[in-house]
């Protein structure tokens, strides 16, 4: 039994809560992965995933062997990468993940990482709030970019880089196209905004319970009238619509070229969020995790991503 192998097969299987999905996303047999998880229960004498039709889950000595393996690949990850990397020039592959509200500025920062190390290799994703707290848990994600005031909600010790404080616009229509680019426009009450046609992300992202506790304090709880949990979908249904929407600075910035919008800074209340990198305290960094650390924490960085984000002051 190749145990990295089988363990590595049995995050996959934790991960996709399939037996046919985890196969084929280790690119190996359905049987193949049945057998190497039987080979597994020998080797420790326990037995890891409940018996069933399909996959129900892993016993608890199942979730201890789990846990293991996810460390136990996490110093392989490490050790390849020191083996591969030089002092100065760090290699090897780097999985990051934002919300979905905060993919711009992850975007913006996965490319200047691997311009400045060539041989770093980013994976970016769009994840719920909720996703990247689980995968910073199971080490399935090196690195993750979202609401830190939500660090107290999980058990897991994790250490922050705050990046910028997050302000919120109303996005619609001008009224006559600008010359250039979408303009910034005056100041708007949120409780003017929640009497408007909206398009909102869906209830179960973060960024949503941000925006409906906005409008319930200003005495003016919104039903938008498209939900999707597409940041495409929502500036889109804002430029090929009549519909306005909701967005934090990121965002907008993503959208500064459709010179056919405008967005207003939504006041009273102020709501501004704090969204910062976020790592677990206590596990090793890799090389390309530290370059990228390194980073977060630059002066120019932090000047860039307040000029593409917030106020969009810059």
């Amino acid at each position: 039994m190749n145990l990295l192998a089988s363990l590595r097969y049995l995050v996959a299987l934790s991960e996709h809560r399939h037996f046919g999905r985890a196969a084929e996303a280790c690119h190996i047999t359905q049987p193949a992965l049945s057998n190497a998880m039987r080979a597994l229960e020998a080797e420790f004498k326990v037995v890891i995933v409940k018996r069933g039709r399909s996959y129900a889950g892993l016993t608890p000595e199942g979730e201890r062997v789990l846990a293991t393996a996810q460390r136990m690949l996490h110093e392989h990850s490490l050790l390849q990468q020191e083996l591969a990397s030089e002092a100065d020039r760090p290699r090897g592959p780097l999985r990051v993940g934002a919300v979905p509200t905060a993919v711009p500025v992850l975007a913006r920062f996965a490319a200047i990482l691997q311009t400045l190390h060539p041989g770093i290799a980013p994976t970016v994703l769009s994840l719920s709030s909720q996703e990247l707290e689980t995968g910073l848990e199971t080490l399935s994600l090196d690195l993750a970019l979202g609401y830190t005031e939500r660090m107290k909600l999980r058990g897991t010790q994790l250490q922050a880089w705050p990046q910028y404080t997050e302000h919120y616009f109303l996005l619609r229509r001008a009224a006559q196209p600008h010359p250039d680019a979408l303009q910034i426009g005056a100041p708007v009450p949120w409780r003017e905004a929640g009497r408007l046609e909206l398009a909102l992300l869906t209830p179960d992202m973060h960024n949503r319970t941000i925006i409906d506790s906005a409008f319930v304090t200003a005495g003016t709880p919104v039903r938008p009238v498209l939900e999707t949990n597409s940041i495409l979908t929502l500036a889109l249904s804002v430029v090929a619509g009549s519909l306005c929407s909701v967005m934090p600075g990121a965002l907008v910035g993503a959208v500064r070229g459709y010179r056919e919008l405008e967005a207003l800074p939504l006041v009273e209340p102020d709501v501004r969020t704090p969204i910062g990198f976020m790592a677990p305290a206590a596990v090793r960094p890799s090389r390309a995790l530290e370059a990228a650390l390194a980073l977060a924490r630059d002066a120019g960085w932090l000047r860039h991503v307040a000029a593409h984000s917030g106020l969009l002051a810059g």
